[in-house]
């Protein structure tokens, strides 16, 4: 094991004995959205997992130390300090076990310590992937690049709907990662289920998913694996208005020189501010989905 990782005894119990665990993202709660509502949402989606018959493990770095599952205090910890804790990518890792400070994991550093601790299957809202105006800033989200090098499978409403979506896709077929679409052939995308495009396979059921994960995990494949599940329908945005709103985010971003890290925070809080808050409600619901749909595969693939 990693010396610098430490796995919840409950977690470590569960991998131990062959059941059922699914990893969580940490940025969700000290970048997604405010106090208190960030950590009921936070212990509400590991409710969830435990109502599906598997164990839930948010992941996180705290005092310089890599946790695969935290207790309630860590969580509301995390939800108290809010942007105060650092967003964490892969190239921050390193600094914040050497200073012994906090991190909140993104997506890449989720799959990363989830892989270390033994966990293969990961619930998040949406992949980070291809700013829209990349081929001037060459802003592409880490996320993808561990996609396709970190074997670990990512369940997940799309990629943000602020991306450009066309592109993030042509960016993971060619590093030969798996976008399969829950239920459905078109990419969802975030706050919406479809946007025209097409994925490479569609799957039905949990125990589909398992199986196509256990295949490529025997086939020595080392790439991850992505799951689009749309959100549930009663709760999808019109895609015409949600999409006018993120242009003008997007435009607003671009006039206030914000780029890199902080892109996606700003863009989401904008789209929240635009919309009156229903955008962050959508954001909450396809997190709860894309949970039990992620609990749900666990459970079949451990029974394989």
């Amino acid at each position: 094991m990693n010396q610098y990782l430490d796995i919840n005894p409950e977690v470590a119990e569960a991998l131990a004995q062959g059941k059922a665990v699914v990893a969580l993202e940490s940025t969700i709660i000290s970048h997604g959205m405010p106090y208190p509502q960030n950590v009921e949402t936070a212990l509400a989606v590991e409710q969830i997992i435990r109502e599906q018959g598997a164990v839930p493990a948010t992941i996180a770095i705290l005092n310089g130390r890599l946790k695969a599952g935290l207790t309630k205090e860590e969580i509301e910890y995390l939800g108290k300090q809010g942007q105060a804790v650092t967003k964490a990518s892969r190239r921050d890792l390193a600094a914040l076990v050497a200073r012994g400070a906090d991190g909140a994991t993104t997506v890449t550093t989720t799959m990363m310590i989830a892989h270390m601790a033994g966990i293969e299957i990961f619930a998040t809202g949406g992949i980070g992937g291809v700013h829209r105006g990349a081929e001037t800033t060459m802003d592409i989200s880490a996320d993808l690049e561990e996609l396709a090098q970190t074997g670990v499978m990512v369940v997940c409403a799309g990629a943000k709907a602020i991306l450009d979506l066309e592109l993030t896709l042509e960016y993971l077929e060619t590093h030969g990662v798996p976008v399969l679409g829950y239920g459905t052939q078109e990419l969802p995308a975030f706050y919406t289920r479809t946007s025209g495009l097409k994925v490479d396979y569609q799957m039905d059921s949990p125990e589909e998913l398992a199986s196509f994960w256990k295949v490529q995990r025997e086939l020595g494949l080392k790439s991850g694996v992505l799951v689009a599940n749309p959100i549930p329908e009663e709760y999808s945005m019109d895609a015409g208005a949600i999409n006018a709103v993120i242009d003008l985010a997007v435009a607003e971003a671009a006039e206030k020189g914000i780029h890199g890290k902080e892109t996606t925070p700003f863009l989401l809080a904008k789209v929240k501010e635009i919309t009156g808050g229903q955008s962050l409600d959508a954001n909450i619901q396809l997190v709860f989905n894309n949970a039990k749909v992620a609990a749900q595969t666990a459970v079949a693939y451990c029974k394989l």
